[in-house]
């Protein structure tokens, strides 16, 4: 037998390891390595776990308090080997508390006096409970502690005031609504962090479980309800001739108006009973929202797409304001979006049976629903609704941490939205409006918060800094590894990561190992330079010289980030040539690099161009011969 291939094989091994050792891991992830719940192959480790609760939640709409109070009966499962001897209950919409730690300064309307707890009981032991001075995350010592692998009920009366601000959540108008936050949680509890005891603070984003919802909705006659999730019982809640038509937009490519301005206004929708109970069903999903109003009209259709068991339809609906002219394309727009989302990238099917569109204020995504502000650009408006169901698969079906790594979701929603901006307007509009909304202002700008590594936790980011690296620079660097492997390769490897961590919590260190092994590539010098530097973009011609047939150029690369470009040469006859370079250029970590291009007739401008990877210092990417 031949040892030698076996000991280069060997060798090879011990050097990807060493490699991928220099890979910076925080000591609770190297912990979850350690534990067997992590891997370094990019898969969840053999002891992987995490819990997860049914929710059975009773909720009434006071119209005229502006309040919603209700029931839930929680069933948690402490999929964990720890004993818990305390439980995390979290609530979002405490942040309208004055006492409330905020990221900025808000206005008197944003205020409110925040949760009360009514009743609170855990496996039938009542606690006495005082939410006076509680926060987004309150720990409640247990009487009983909840042992390994075992299961507790959960039972929670509570009330809370809509801020009259609406925003993510609150009053959209005197007799609109978006409920979102608006139930007691159990938070986080996970392998590498335990509990998830970071408050919100309103600038960053959300960290949930997989659970399962049947929710009900009371609210009084002429108001419809609009939910994550399945309408279970609409033949109840609706006139007959609103149900059909409901019905008809299940399986409809066309757009039904299945409640018009004039339909509302006559009261031609809802059951005529003082009060209708809407119900819902969700499964594996990481939050349950829901909105109501007695004006705001309706549209609905759906969408087909392919799966291994033939069609399934997804029932894609709109409500708003009969004024709002972009809102009257949302169901085609969004339709548009999860098919091509489906077909494309991240080239997975839609995996909810809905997706509803409420027109508000905050251009903000739920599982199933996105809350949107009236814009009058409808190219801007529909890039919006684009960006809101990119983030269907990126936090919700992916389970992202939002709250410390916001780059693993938003940076995401924004690539996606490059992408489909493409196919919706062009390459030179899709550059244009990316280059003017996600980079100049990072690019323009040398302030020291502007070049924080994107790895940097988002909870420990503010303003600026935080919107920098949750966005456009997270987006760039997804599309220069798209560069660098080439787009099927990317896609398949994009793939892997989404099949190996749907349904769990991927942390950085996941996708980064995922993205490893499936592209079968040690690419540490990439995420070293992208993700744990404090680089930024700025290249520079030092030199250009034509020979005989070719042309030669040393390139400094002075911020560090390893981008793409392209080499154009400007000929005395006006004609030019193109050449592009993947990132791949700088894998040897050269600061400065020297390459040839070919080339015949004199040469009169060499330009490096690197499109949508703005350069901080455009005059000196080019030179002249």
């Amino acid at each position: 037998m031949n040892k030698l291939p076996f000991l280069i094989a060997a060798f090879v091994l011990q050097c990807t390891a060493v490699a991928a050792q220099e890979l910076y891991m925080p000591r609770n992830i190297q912990n979850a390595v350690k534990k067997g719940t992590r891997t370094t192959n990019g898969l969840p480790g053999a002891n992987y776990w995490q819990n997860r609760g049914v929710y059975v939640i009773n909720a009434t709409v006071n119209t005229a308090e502006k309040s919603v109070s209700g029931s839930e009966k929680i069933s948690y499962s402490n999929n964990s080997p720890d004993t818990l001897k305390s439980v995390v209950i979290r609530f979002i919409n405490n942040i309208h508390k004055p006492e409330a730690p905020r990221a900025g300064q808000v206005p008197a309307d944003f205020l409110t006096f925040g949760l009360k707890i009514l009743g609170f009981v855990v496996n039938g032991e009542r606690y006495t409970i005082n939410s006076d001075d509680w926060g987004t995350a309150n720990p409640v010592k247990l009487y009983t502690p909840l042992l390994p692998r075992s299961t507790a009920e959960f039972e929670i009366e509570w009330s809370y005031p809509l801020s009259k601000l609406s925003g993510r959540e609150g009053q959209i108008d005197p007799n609109t609504f978006f409920c979102a936050y608006f139930y007691p949680r159990i938070s986080v509890y996970d392998d590498y962090n335990g509990w998830d005891l970071l408050p919100h603070t309103d600038g960053g984003e959300f960290y949930n479980d997989f659970n399962d919802y049947t929710v009900s909705v009371k609210v009084p006659t002429n108001y419809v309800v609009w939910a994550t999730g399945t309408l279970e019982n609409a033949k109840e809640v609706l006139q007959p001739a609103a149900f059909k038509r409901f019905r008809e937009s299940m399986n409809s490519n066309k757009v039904i108006h299945v409640a018009t301005a004039k339909d509302m206004e006559q009261g031609a929708v809802t059951n005529f009973s003082e009060w209708n109970e809407w119900k819902f069903t969700a499964r594996n999903v990481t939050d349950f929202t829901f909105a109501t109003s007695n004006h705001f009209v309706w549209d609905a259709g759906s969408v087909a797409l392919a799966d291994g068991n033939g069609l399934k339809r997804v029932s894609v609906q709109a409500a708003y304001k009969d004024t709002a002219g972009d809102f009257r394309n949302y169901v085609e727009w969004t339709k548009y979006a999860i098919r091509w989302y489906s077909d494309n990238l991240p080239g997975i099917n839609y995996p909810y049976p809905t997706m509803t569109a409420i027109q508000g204020y905050a251009d903000m995504e739920y599982p199933m629903m996105v809350n949107d502000a009236s814009l009058r650009d409808l190219m801007d408006s529909r890039l919006t609704v684009d960006h809101e169901v990119a983030h269907t698969y990126f936090p919700f079906y992916m389970g992202i941490n939002e709250t410390r790594y916001a780059f693993m979701d938003e940076g995401w929603a924004t690539t996606f939205e490059y992408l489909i901006g493409i196919s919706e307007n062009g390459k030179h509009t899709a550059d244009s409006a990316f280059k003017s909304f996600r980079i100049k202002n990072w690019i323009n700008n040398p302030a020291t918060e502007m070049d924080q590594p994107l790895i940097t936790m988002s909870s420990q980011l503010s303003g600026a800094g935080y919107g920098r690296n949750s966005y456009g620079k997270a987006s760039l660097s997804y599309l220069a590894l798209k560069d660098l492997l080439g787009d099927m390769p990317f896609k398949k490897a994009l793939i892997s990561y989404i099949n190996n961590w749907n349904g769990k919590h991927p942390v950085p260190w996941d996708y980064f190992y995922s993205i490893n092994a499936a592209a079968k590539q040690d690419l540490t010098w990439f995420w070293q330079n992208w993700f744990f530097s404090n680089n930024y973009i700025d290249l520079k011609i030092k030199e250009a010289r034509q020979g005989t047939h070719n042309t030669t150029i040393t390139l400094e690369n002075t911020g560090g980030f390893a981008v793409p470009f392209d080499v154009i040469l400007k000929l005395e006859n006006g004609k030019e040539k193109s050449f592009h370079y993947t990132p791949a250029i700088w894998k040897n970590k050269e600061k400065t690099v020297t390459f040839s291009v070919p080339s015949n007739g004199k040469i009169e401008q060499v330009t490096i161009d690197g499109g949508i990877f703005m350069d901080a210092t455009p005059a000196d990417n080019t030179y002249r011969l």
